[in-house]
C-alpha cells in the first residue's frame, strides 16, 4: 500500500518553493535515466512537514521493465546508521548509560585494546590504546575501527582475513562483535574519524543493554512507532515485485546487475542485523523518519527522544570538520566544512564545503547512492532513492542540493 505522504503533494509556492525551480529537479531525473546513468531514481522535497516535491523516473528493475514508483523498495545500507543512532539515544535516555562510558562497561570483549603502528599482515605491530573505547566514540565513527572493504590499510586487510563482515550469513551479530574486539585498532580512539563498523557494534550494544535482539529492537522500538511499514531488514515474499535491482558499472559505463531484486539475499531475514547498513526503505517511509528528526524526536502524537536528545544528535562531536580529523579514506560525504554528530554528518560552514547549504543541516547516504539531508533551519527534508554502487560512480547527491535549495523562495 502506498504510504499517503506520498499521495498527494501540495502547493510547492504556499511553501516557499518555486514551482519552475523544482521542475528543474524533473529535468536532471530524466536526463540521469534517459542517459543511462541510472536505471531508475526518485527524490522527495518537503517543507515545513508538508510534501512540495515527489517524482520517480526509469526502471527500478530493467530486466523486468519495471518502474520505479513512490512505493519502490530500495536497499538503503548505510542510511540505517540513523536508525541505529535513534536506538542508542533511546536507551541512553532511559538512564542505562552515559556517553563517555567505556564500552567495556557492556561489552567487556573490548579491554586492552591495541593500535597497529606498523608491520605486516603476518607480523603487525601494535601499542596499547591510550584509553579505552566510549559510546560517543563508536557514535562518532571515531573508535580506532574501520571498514575492511576499503582496502587502503593493513587493518582493512586484517578484517578480510578475520571475516569481519555484518553481512555474512554463517554468524551471529555478538560472534562477529567478539571476533573484531579481538583485533588492533586503526588509529588510537578519538584522535582520528574513520568510517566504520562502529554502528554494527553498537547494534550488539542495543542488544546487550536491552535484552532483546536487535532487529527486534529496532522493529519494535523505532520503526513501528514511527509507521514505517515498508522498513524491515528484509522483504517479505508479497513485497518483492516493488523491490529494486541494484547495479554497478561496467568497464563502458554500462549499467550492469549487482544484485537482482527476486533472486537476492534480501528475500530473506539475515543472519546478522546489520545496524551500519541492512535495513531496505521507502521514500515514504525515510520521510517519516526525517519528520521525526526535525520534529524534535515525536512524529504523529508518538515520542521516542527528548528534543534535547535530538538536539545533541545533530550537533558536531568533533574539534573541527571531517578533514581536520586526519585523512578520511572514505565518507558518504565530503569533509572540508562538514562535522559529525551522534550518527549523522553536520554541515559546518557551506562555504568550506563548497556546496549550498545551512549550518546545522544534518545529512548522510548510502553505498547505493542513495541520500537524504534535513535543514532545521529552512523546515526542510530531501531524500534520494536510486540504486548505483558504489555512491561515488556519479555526483549526484552534489547536484540535487543544489537544485533542491536554489527552488526556496522564502
Amino acid at each position: 500500500m502506498t504510504n499517503p505522504a506520498l499521495a498527494v503533494v501540495d502547493d510547492p509556492g504556499a511553501l516557499g518553493l518555486c514551482p519552475a525551480r523544482l521542475e528543474r529537479i524533473d529535468g536532471w531525473m530524466r536526463r540521469l535515466v534517459d542517459e543511462g546513468r541510472l536505471a531508475g531514481l526518485s527524490v522527495a522535497v518537503e517543507r515545513r512537514g508538508r510534501l512540495g516535491f515527489f517524482r520517480a523516473h526509469g526502471r527500478s528493475d530493467l530486466a523486468r521493465g519495471r518502474p520505479f514508483a513512490d512505493d519502490t523498495i530500495v536497499r538503503i545500507y548505510s542510511m540505517t546508521k540513523p536508525l541505529t543512532s535513534v536506538a542508542v539515544m533511546m536507551l541512553y535516555e532511559e538512564g542505562r548509560f552515559q556517553l563517555d562510558d567505556p564500552v567495556t562497561r557492556l561489552l567487556p570483549e573490548f579491554a586492552g585494546m591495541r593500535v597497529l603502528t606498523g608491520g605486516n599482515r603476518a607480523r603487525p605491530e601494535t601499542e596499547p590504546a591510550r584509553r579505552e573505547i566510549t559510546i560517543r566514540d563508536l557514535l562518532t565513527h571515531t573508535a580506532g575501527l574501520t571498514y575492511g572493504f576499503m582496502e587502503a590499510t593493513l587493518a582493512d586487510e586484517i578484517y578480510r582475513r578475520e571475516g569481519i563482515d555484518f553481512h555474512r550469513r554463517d554468524a551471529s551479530l555478538a560472534e562477529v562483535v567478539e571476533r573484531l574486539a579481538g583485533l588492533p585498532l586503526l588509529a588510537q580512539p578519538g584522535e582520528e574519524w574513520n568510517y566504520s563498523v562502529a554502528t554494527d557494534v553498537l547494534g550488539h550494544l542495543v542488544a546487550v543493554v536491552s535484552g532483546i535482539d536487535f532487529a527486534s529492537f529496532l522493529r519494535e522500538r523505532v520503526i513501528g512507532p514511527l509507521g514505517m511499514a515498508d522498513t524491515d531488514f528484509h522483504v517479505p515474499a508479497d513485497k518483492l515485485p516493488r523491490f529494486a535491482a541494484n547495479y554497478i558499472y561496467d568497464r563502458e559505463r554500462r549499467l550492469k546487475l549487482y544484485d537482482d531484486s527476486v533472486e537476492t539475499a534480501y528475500a530473506s531475514p539475515p543472519a546478522i542485523a546489520s545496524g551500519g547498513g541492512g535495513l531496505v526503505s521507502t521514500a515514504a517511509d525515510y520521510l517519516r523518519f526525517c519528520r521525526f528528526l526535525l520534529n524534535g524526536g515525536q512524529l504523529d502524537g508518538v515520542r521516542l527522544l527528548g528534543r534535547k536528545s535530538v538536539a545533541l544528535m545533530l550537533a558536531n562531536h568533533l574539534p573541527g570538520d571531517l578533514a581536520a580529523m586526519g585523512t578520511p579514506r572514505f565518507a558518504e560525504s565530503s569533509y572540508s566544512g562538514i562535522g559529525f554528530g551522534l550518527g549523522v554528518s553536520v554541515m559546518l560552514d557551506p562555504a568550506r564545503a563548497q556546496i549550498l547549504g545551512s549550518p546545522g543541516e544534518a545529512a548522510w547516504g548510502g553505498v547505493a547512492s542513495t541520500a537524504f539531508w534535513i535543514d532545521p533551519a529552512e523546515d526542510l527534508s530531501v531524500v534520494l532513492l536510486t540504486q548505483l554502487v558504489p555512491s561515488s560512480a556519479l555526483p549526484i547527491r552534489r547536484e540535487l542540493r543544489v537544485l533542491a535549495y536554489a527552488a526556496l523562495t522564502d
